[in-house]
């Protein structure tokens, strides 16, 4: 099992919004960076675990935790005008641009924010701290991913 921080601004879509959708799932649209596009379709896997990390905002950090709900597949955003995402290079018989459902997993009872990751020497070496990453996903080792749940006070069974 791998893990993952997945980032997304909360004023387009929070954790939150999360656990109100139908079977607390959600596609994880709208990439459009070839490296986070290769991880999705070559190294999550379905029951892999991620950090819900909300970015650009007043208080960055991390809500809680997702489990990845399927296998990297077509965005569909990337053929509709319509979408902000929208790419006219890419077609249907060879799509550019992939997705992951996500679903929600469990509440961080304390939300771990950005100065307690960067606080923190057990995360020094966390992909996320270093300076100019600006990647919308990211591998957590599993060190690190158990650190931080510990660090929200979540101790998650072995089979979640």
């Amino acid at each position: 099992m791998s893990h993952w921080l997945l980032k997304s601004e909360p004023d387009v879509f929070s954790f939150d919004d999360l656990k109100k959708r139908p079977k607390k799932t959600e596609p994880w649209n709208g990439v459009r960076n070839y490296q986070v596009r290769n991880m999705m379709r070559d190294q999550m896997q379905v029951g892999d675990l991620g950090f819900f990390y909300h970015s650009s905002c007043p208080q960055p950090g991390i809500a809680g935790v997702v489990r990845i709900a399927s296998e990297a597949k077509a965005d569909p955003t990337q053929f509709d005008p319509a979408s902000e995402y929208f790419d006219a290079g890419s077609k249907r018989e060879e799509p550019r641009w992939l997705l992951i459902d996500v679903k929600w997993q469990a509440d961080f009872p304390t939300f771990v924010s950005l100065d307690m990751l960067r606080s923190d020497p057990a995360l020094a070496d966390l992909l996320i701290l270093r300076r100019g990453n600006r990647l919308s996903i990211t591998e957590v080792s599993k060190k690190h991913f158990d650190r931080i749940c510990q660090l929200g006070g979540l101790k998650l069974p072995a089979k979640a």
